[in-house]
């Protein structure tokens, strides 16, 4: 199997890249300097959460996201995914990024306001997007702080490490953040209810969580391709690529929304023909971002 040994890129499920697919309880700093990662990927639940619907909980996960990019490891990119739904706790939030609403008794600490408490879209979330409430009682602090525990920190903390190691052999890393997006907003959803979304949308936070020329250039691999792609409307990335991304010092972070209409069926929730197409392309755009790497490399050598 190939090494690349000189670039620093990596993918989180949350989009870093290496060789391993990783758990939260994983890590490798990688070949190259991108890093993937996919924070809603795997659909693994506690008992006690399934007094809340599983067929909500399955609408509401990051389906085959992580399939989709699992090549990427093939070129040395390593890929770090949650191993839950992101309705039981969603590692694209700060810690603190608390929804009252759902606790039984006052938060014993500060709560960061974020906006998303107000859709039902918390740290854990309340409702869907289409309005459904997730629970039928509140939650206990107790309950909250062991998932903050068990799924939170180690999900940060494993990615933490991970980009902290490929800054430190490369000099620089770009972290990609890779989701999946419904084809329509729901009532609760980002948008407006109803809006249609396109194939993509790149999230930098109005560019300040990478460097607008990677922003660009991601956008402009992808359009060549034929893809409908926005940046910054309707998401513009939330905690992961705001907690990990300091462009000045070589840290880039970029989130990556992925239209589930490309690639399978509402209906059945299954792959559909699209699936394979779709892979292929965001091998291309890996492979892409490799050879930008590479010359960038190349060039900071000469200097």
């Amino acid at each position: 199997m190939p090494c690349i040994t000189r670039f620093g890129i990596a993918v989180s499920l949350s989009l870093g890249f290496g060789r391993r697919l990783l758990g939260s309880d994983g890590l490798d700093a990688g070949d190259v300097t991108a890093n993937l990662s996919h924070p809603h990927g795997v659909l693994e639940l506690a008992a006690r959460f399934l007094e809340a619907q599983v067929e909500l909980l399955f609408l509401q996960f990051g389906h085959f996201v992580d399939e989709l990019v699992l090549p990427a490891t093939r070129r040395g990119v390593p890929l770090l995914a949650a191993r839950w739904s992101r309705v039981y706790l969603d590692v694209n939030r700060l810690a603190d990024d608390l929804d009252p609403e759902l606790l039984d008794a006052p938060w014993p600490g500060a709560i960061t306001a974020s906006g998303k408490a107000g859709l039902g879209k918390a740290l854990l979330w309340r409702t869907l997007d289409d309005g459904r409430a997730v629970y039928a009682r509140r939650l206990t602090v107790a309950e909250v702080q062991r998932r903050i525990e068990r799924c939170h920190a180690p999900y940060h903390r494993a990615l933490q490490r991970l980009l902290d190691a490929a800054h430190e052999r490369f000099g620089r890393v770009v972290h990609v953040n890779c989701h999946s997006m419904n084809p329509v907003a729901g009532v609760r959803g980002v948008g407006g209810a109803g809006t249609a979304r396109a194939d993509f949308v790149l999230g930098d936070r109005d560019g300040t969580t990478c460097d607008p020329a990677l922003t660009s250039f991601v956008r402009g691999t992808l359009a060549e391709m034929g893809y409908d792609v926005k940046v910054n409307d309707p998401f513009k990335g939330v905690a992961l690529v705001q907690a990990f991304s300091d462009p000045a010092r070589g840290r880039h972070s970029l989130q990556i929304e992925i239209n589930k209409r490309l690639y399978m069926d509402e209906a059945t929730q299954r792959p559909h023909a699209g699936f394979a197409p779709l892979q292929e392309h965001l091998m291309q755009l890996v492979n892409a971002l490799i050879a930008r790497a590479a010359a960038h490399a190349a060039i900071s050598n000469e200097r």
